[in-house]
């Protein structure tokens, strides 16, 4: 709380440790509105709005989502937006609050759940929670970008004597020091997250994520909504992937901690299972094939029609080829949704077989058809 590296620095963008495709370029964060809307209106357009963001970084994404949601504001005119933001640290929320609200912000009263509120400069009220449990139930938008890799680990190594759990300690050789050590015998993280039918021989699991997960299912099946999620990852096939940032290099994760960004690959097999029943679930598809669904190339060529000058012209495709080419982000990000049953399969209509309309396709995840 008070040494931890959010709370300290938290550095997003080019001065900072990391950069996030929001700060890359604003056609994601307006995908990513566009997706909600496409959503939205599949889902028959119910009349309230939440758009819940779990770590919102600078605030970058939530602004070109709500840029959007002000360019279709004849779509959503009838509807009751509102935008809530789950941050934990002070030092980011200041900078979100300044970003989205030119901070025009107040505290909210101690009674409250939310510890900040303010209007966008488009006229939507946002609030400030530092937990999910705080935000108020109701049917929600939830937008995970770039937060579970940044949740803790537990790391498991397979040993001759069964499975250790990596745990760190001091170096008695070196003051000052930290190293990785394996347990002696096993931990209860040991018997409680080891899948009996896992193969791989080093696994990390963060419990923290499942838990989180589980609460946005449940929210999702009570009231309605959607997820998504983007992050670094994979599907239950990595191993050791827990590594530091700094200055936008790697970092030796034991050395200054809570100087460096410390971040381990989303386990999306893991976050599947711990969803299981409650609702149904898709991806992880690879960025550049959820953004070319979601139309970023027609987006692109109207933003180069649109750009006077060579620099902006070059920057844009610059930006592209970042968060698209396989060997930048195109690949080693992910999409993952969570949806309600009914999302993706009909009530089942055993007498009336010829009054099912064909379910719109889930934008993303197949290609976006533009009305």
């Amino acid at each position: 709380p008070s040494q931890g590296y959010y709370t300290r620095r938290g550095g997003v963008g080019e001065n900072g440790d990391f950069i996030t495709s929001p700060e890359i370029s604003q056609v994601f964060g307006e995908l990513i509105g566009i997706w909600y809307i496409s959503e939205w209106m599949a889902m028959g357009k119910p009349n309230t709005f939440q758009l819940v963001e779990l770590g919102p970084g600078r605030g970058t994404l939530t602004e070109d989502i709500l840029r959007v949601f002000k360019q279709l504001a004849s779509i959503l005119s009838k509807c009751d937006v509102s935008v809530h933001l789950v941050e934990v640290s002070p030092k980011l929320s200041e900078i979100q609050a300044v970003m989205l609200t030119g901070g025009k912000v107040q505290p909210s009263p101690e009674d409250k759940s939310a510890y900040m509120k303010g209007i966008s400069k488009t006229g939507i009220p946002i609030f400030w929670y530092r937990d999910i449990q705080d935000v108020p139930p109701g049917y929600s938008f939830y937008l995970a970008h770039e937060f579970f890799d940044a949740l803790p680990i537990h790391k498991f190594q397979r040993t001759e004597k069964g499975w250790r759990e990596v745990l760190v300690d001091t170096d008695p050789e070196v003051p000052d020091q930290l190293r990785f050590v394996l347990s002696p015998s096993r931990t209860p993280a040991t018997q409680n997250f080891i899948q009996p039918e896992e193969t791989r021989d080093h696994v990390e699991v963060c419990p923290e994520a499942g838990v989180i997960v589980q609460r946005l299912a449940s929210r999702i099946e009570k009231d309605g909504g959607a997820a998504l999620v983007a992050d670094y990852g994979h599907d239950g096939t990595k191993t050791d992937t827990f590594r530091g940032f700094r200055n936008h290099k790697l970092h030796d994760v034991l050395s200054d901690p809570g100087t460096a960004d410390l971040t381990a690959d989303v386990d999306f097999s893991y976050l599947r299972k711990m969803v299981q029943g409650r609702t149904a679930t898709l991806g992880p598809i690879k960025q550049r094939e959820f953004l070319k669904n979601m139309g970023i190339d027609l987006r692109l060529q109207v933003l180069l029609q649109n750009s006077r000058d060579t620099a902006t012209h070059e920057q844009l495709l610059r930006s592209y080829d970042m968060l698209m080419n396989p060997e930048k982000m195109g690949d080693c990000f992910n999409f993952f949704a969570l949806l309600p049953h009914h999302r993706l399969l009909h009530p089942d209509k055993k007498d009336k077989p010829e009054s099912k309309s064909p379910l719109p396709p889930v934008a993303g995840f197949n290609e976006l058809l533009l009305k």
